[in-house]
């Protein structure tokens, strides 16, 4: 057993899902359609993962869960209802989720909002500014943390403006910068995108990794729907498995195998960088420091 096992831990989970209710056209997982097969595959793997979670009350570490599957995940009630569960367990610190914010909110009154999170993905021509800023402060007028977000399309600049003008001043507005084209913005387009998201250039490096020092694989892991663990998601090498490996069992330190690491959800995990400094403990729904300085939903009276 690791006797150093750290006492909080995250875990990415990812399972057989692939589909999603939107058609973005730079994303490949709006164009599969999952089968009944599937579906029903992912509930069930999301069900054993969640009785999993409920069976480490006893363990010496605290468990931080982020749901971040290919495609929409909270349009099926299996992980509506896992997040209602798991935000419920005493050894559980949070539980958040990446989402398009498509569905209908009224569940969302179940929840433990001192421990859930909402990583809010804005998909301009995929739904009006209006539903996706109603959704949004919906969540804000009950009090659940929540980032929002989209990526930096040149094409949506002027829907990044009025999202960020339509939008409580302490919500963070965070773009995703489009590295499918080398060197595709302009500095001034640059300096623009900072004045809406003034953490955007950090999102817009490629960071050198090979060998450094990283968090996934000793207290951050990458848990497929079988139970597989991974060190990281872009990582294919399999370090374990929580149905019959003991997690500290598989905890350890793991430097970086990978060139180069560009995207949030890995990068974040880097401790020679400076995101836990400018996060704290909101690092997994990508809400930093100075968001947090009053409590989502007071300016609504909540």
């Amino acid at each position: 057993m690791n006797i150093n096992m750290p006492a909080k831990v995250s875990l990415y989970y990812r399972g057989s899902l692939s589909s999603c209710n939107y058609a973005c056209p730079y994303c490949p997982f709006s164009k599969t359609v999952d089968s009944r097969e599937t579906l029903e595959r992912d509930r069930q793997q999301l069900d054993r993962f969640t009785g999993w979670v409920r069976e480490q009350a006893d363990k010496p570490y605290r468990l931080s869960i982020f749901f971040n599957p290919y495609g929409e995940a909270l349009v099926h009630g299996w992980y509506r209802r896992a997040m209602v569960e798991l935000s419920h367990l005493p050894h559980v610190d949070k539980v958040a989720v990446q989402t398009n914010l498509s569905v209908k909110l009224d569940w969302t009154a179940e929840l433990n909002r001192d421990k859930v999170a909402f990583w809010a993905t804005y998909h301009p021509g995929q739904t009006s500014e209006a539903q996706f800023v109603s959704q949004c402060m919906t969540l804000y007028g009950r009090g659940i943390a929540f980032s929002a977000g989209t990526v930096g399309l040149r094409e949506s600049f002027a829907a990044i403006h009025s999202l960020r003008h339509q939008l409580p001043e302490d919500v963070y507005v965070w773009i995703n910068a489009f590295k499918d084209r080398p060197a595709y913005y302009t500095p001034d387009e640059v300096e623009e995108l900072e004045t809406i998201d003034p953490y955007f250039r950090y999102n817009l490096t490629d960071y050198a990794s090979l060998g450094q020092s990283c968090l996934a694989g000793e207290s951050v892991f990458y848990v497929q729907g079988n139970g597989m663990v991974k060190r990281c998601y872009q990582d294919k090498r399999v370090i374990g498995n929580i149905y019959r490996h003991q997690l500290e069992d598989i905890a350890a330190e793991r430097p970086c195998g990978m060139k180069q690491c560009g995207c949030y959800i890995g990068y974040i995990h880097m401790p020679d960088q400076p995101f836990a400094h400018q996060y704290g403990d909101r690092l997994l729904e990508r809400i930093p420091l100075q968001y947090q300085a009053h409590e989502q939903g007071s300016f609504l009276g909540v």
